[in-house]
């Protein structure tokens, strides 16, 4: 996937968002430890989201065990760098052609 599909599903998945009543706090937020696509809060709760697109599978199917991993550990910097209080919450936008999903609170 090139940068700029990827930079578009990110665009797309952050105007949906901002639809679905999410406040954006950031983009891009990178450590040593990977990259979360976008930092959102909604009702007191932090939303970190990891986008993936994908034209002829299911997206979700990139979010392997090993970049899961990545996001926990870039998370868990993002809490050591940031005072926060608020509860949080990993989720997936699986972003197609035509259509935007958001699966909420993935875990392995």
């Amino acid at each position: 996937m090139s940068l700029k599909v990827g930079k578009e599903a990110e665009e797309r998945a952050s105007s949906y968002l901002e639809k679905e009543g999410y406040t954006i706090f950031m983009r891009n937020f990178h450590s040593k430890f990977g990259e979360i696509d976008i930092i959102a809060k909604k009702e007191n709760i932090l939303h970190f989201c990891e986008v993936k697109f994908s034209q002829n599978y299911d997206p979700i199917t990139r979010i392997t065990p090993s970049k899961m991993a990545k996001i926990i550990k870039t998370i868990n910097y993002y809490l050591l760098t940031h005072a926060t209080t608020d509860d949080y919450q990993i989720d997936a936008i699986l972003v197609t052609p035509k259509t935007i999903e958001i699966i909420k609170n993935i875990t392995y």
